[in-house]
């Protein structure tokens, strides 16, 4: 009443301060009920338009380690410059008016040519960008367009591992075009390459979700999966947990803004049991063995089951496959006489020969062979009505030592037939030959075979035990069983699994989780053999390469090292020799055994003059191995392992 009691006073400056108010509260009226009811419409649109979209954030991969910690495969920071498409459109809207045509123009037309105009852009920056890293960076129109039309809220990465000069050339711009920036991702890297390329295995891309994690993305940011070797066996561990983050996109599908929602969680290291220095000790020999050598050299502890080196050739270089292996890479990999993807120690089986004598040998010496006993070798020996068996040794007489050392057919088959096929075979079930050995590679280990006499189809005959006395016929083996026979042989008569994983040790040494390590020395069988045979069978290994036997290229002064050397013939389905696969199985020191040896070539001249050089040069890095470790202090030196007995493999 007051108010109005004053307006009915003649009074100007009063009534015109009124009607402002009255006029401001009319418009505020006014504009809230054009927000609330015309607009409103437009503003819910917008809200519908705009979206949250989910990406998919892989993890670090887990690092694999030799024994000492060295990195046979890392991550390293891969800097990439990506181009933001939000932050375009004013100049996608400035190219469309240069290169917009003055006539009417359907509604195909008008898209096509927007989208030219968009890859204008996009491809002017391009080359611009190169111009400033130095190297030709080319965008293509179909690769653009696949990018724009289904994930446009993700950056377009235009330059992958750029490196320190780049990077500086980049940062150093006086102006940044719009929409590019520098960013790091990890990348998987091989650093030794095609060093131990059959154990790790390789990555092939692979974005799905790992058992366990959302399945349910918008988005999904370059992710690998491991196919073969550690990084497939172990892929679940290498892997960790993939992260999320959330971007917020307009109704044209651009970027507004983005959070992470889930940090990823690193992969775990896999620490293997080989030895870096041993494994290239090994790759060496084998690659200057022959011209393209096709072989493998495995190395075993043959105290405590653990693989040293597990040496395949040809071999490939696992970093080719990253982010995608090439059609010429490809086409290298698959030749079919080289092979190199094939892991030859254990993913091929090969007829033993005449390393195979050192079985026959328990066998013969279990059934009461004479070993002083003088026996004559003619040069052949026949069989049933078959041809007669020619014999390598020069004719002359022989007894246990000097058949072995110059591995005498007659010798071992006539002596074999004595004992008999089933105390052979029974000896080689005790090895679990025919069986897999165990590695933790799963689908590419092979079992080999392992004769069943008496079993369909084969009608067996004494002319297969002859076969069978000298490593030929219906057996094969695999590099990786060889070693377990050796290293049984110089351990006392313990039948080991091998042992390729040492530990599995979280990344982040702040994690809290205590490593997971695997058990050493886990006894698979016994050969069950007398103490007598298995002494007689290593001075006679001894003597083949000490006493100028058919292995005494494996010669080291001061380090005695012992062995039987092989060849078998490759037959093809007519029975004729097409080649031949030489071997060479050792251990050593003989005094106080150590490490076993087993070098297998294809196509090789001999045991002793193609796989016992190989063999040689492994030792000698072995004795280096041996001689850095009596170096450490006292208090660093590992503890002997004791031999335990369990029905299951140590990995498996």
């Amino acid at each position: 009443m007051l108010i109005f009691d004053q307006l009915r006073k003649d009074d100007p400056q009063l009534r015109a301060l009124t009607a402002l108010v009255l006029a401001g509260v009319l418009t505020l009226l006014a504009g809230l009920w054009y927000v609330q009811v015309i607009s409103s419409k437009r503003f819910v649109d917008n809200q519908r338009a705009q979206a949250y979209r989910t990406v998919r954030i892989p993890a670090a991969r887990g690092k694999i380690l030799d024994r000492n910690g060295h990195p046979f495969a890392d991550n390293y920071p891969n800097y990439r410059i990506n181009l933001y498409l939000e932050e375009l459109p004013r100049l996608f809207k400035d190219e469309w008016r240069r290169t917009k045509p003055a006539r009417a123009l359907l509604r195909e037309e008008r898209l096509a040519l927007e989208s030219m105009a968009r890859f204008t852009v996009v491809s002017n920056l391009s080359t611009q960008l190169g111009q400033v890293v130095g190297q030709p960076i080319a965008v293509s129109l179909a690769e653009f367009s696949e990018h724009y039309n289904s994930q446009p809220a993700l950056p377009l990465t235009l330059a992958n591992q750029l490196n320190a000069v780049q990077i500086a050339r980049f940062q150093e711009q006086p102006v940044i075009p719009p929409g590019l920036d520098l960013d790091v991702q990890p990348m998987r890297s091989y650093l030794y390459g095609t060093t131990a390329a059959h154990i790790l295995g390789y990555l092939r891309r692979d974005n799905q979700s790992r058992e366990g994690e959302e399945a349910d993305y918008d988005f999904r940011l370059p992710d690998y999966r491991g196919k073969v070797g550690i990084e497939h066996a172990f892929d679940s561990t290498l892997c960790g947990r993939a992260g999320m983050k959330s971007v917020l996109v307009n109704n044209l599908g651009y970027r507004q803004s983005e959070s992470t929602w889930v940090e990823s969680e690193p992969g775990t290291n896999v620490v293997l049991t080989i030895d870096l220095a041993i494994q290239r000790a090994a790759e060496r020999g084998l690659q200057a063995a022959l011209n393209e050598t096709r072989g493998a050299v495995v190395v075993m502890d043959c105290r405590d089951g653990d693989i040293l080196a597990m040496a395949s050739a040809p071999s490939f270089d696992p970093n080719r496959f990253i982010p995608r292996i090439s059609r010429e890479d490809w086409e290298a990999l698959s030749d079919p006489k080289l092979r190199p993807q094939i892991n030859r120690a254990i993913q091929e089986h090969y007829a033993p020969g005449s390393i195979f004598k050192i079985i026959t040998a328990m066998a013969c010496l279990e059934s009461g062979l004479d070993p002083d006993r003088s026996q004559y070798n003619p040069g052949f020996i026949h069989v049933g009505r078959r041809r007669p068996i020619h014999d390598l040794a020069p004719p002359g007489d022989y007894d246990f030592k000097k058949a072995f050392i110059f591995s005498s057919n007659t010798y071992f088959i006539s002596n074999g037939l004595n004992a008999g096929v089933d105390r052979i075979l029974e000896i080689s079930r005790r090895l679990h030959l025919g069986e897999l050995a165990g590695i933790p590679l799963p689908g590419q280990e092979k079992p080999g075979i392992l004769p069943k006499p008496g079993e369909a189809p084969i009608a067996w005959h004494d002319g297969d035990t002859a076969n069978l006395c000298i490593g030929q016929g219906y057996l094969s083996v695999t590099p990786l069983q060889m070693t377990v026979m050796t290293a049984a042989i110089a351990n006392g008569g313990a039948v080991l699994w091998p042992r390729l994983i040492d530990r599995l040790v979280p990344q982040d040494p702040l994690h809290g989780s205590q490593p997971l390590v695997f058990k050493k020395a886990q006894v698979r069988d016994r050969l069950n053999v007398s103490k007598r045979t298995l002494e007689l069978i290593q001075e006679a290994m001894r003597a083949d390469v000490e006493e100028r036997g058919t292995g005494k290229a494996a010669h080291i002064p001061g380090y005695t090292v012992s062995g039987k050397t092989g060849t078998a013939q490759v037959t093809d389905p007519s029975g004729k020799v097409v080649d031949h696969t030489v071997w060479f199985a050792s251990f050593a020191p003989y005094e106080d055994p150590k490490y076993a040896v087993v070098v297998m070539v294809e196509s090789g001249a001999s045991g002793g003059g193609t796989c016992a050089p190989i063999a040689r040069q492994v030792f000698e890095a072995l004795r280096q191995r041996d001689a850095a470790t009596a170096a450490r202090p006292a208090g660093l030196a590992k503890p002997a392992p004791t031999f335990t007995s369990t029905p299951t493999p140590a990995e498996g």
